[in-house]
């Protein structure tokens, strides 16, 4: 294929601007890929933000509460970490 692309070129000229045509093809492609993930991570971390101050408005309304479920989750992770670690 790349012969092909070779053979049908006339001149050096030809080449160039079929070489510059794709290196702004490219190059567009590559800003937007970059805009994508700036946006994405924008939004991302503004989830995250979001989700730590549900989090906190939850601890101060339902305090007992949330140092359970807190508790819970330690009691089950430490008693998977045995399980697995007494598997070995």
């Amino acid at each position: 294929m790349q012969a092909d692309v070779l053979k049908n070129m006339a001149t050096p000229d030809e080449a160039l601007r079929q070489v510059s045509k794709v290196r702004s093809i490219v190059s567009e492609a590559v800003g937007d890929s970059v805009r994508s993930a700036s946006r994405a991570i924008k939004h991302g971390r503004l989830a995250a933000e979001d989700l730590i101050d549900e989090a906190e408005h939850t601890v101060k309304q339902q305090p007992f509460r949330s140092v359970g479920v807190a508790f819970s989750a330690g009691v089950l992770a430490g008693v998977l970490l045995t399980w697995v670690g007494s598997r070995r």
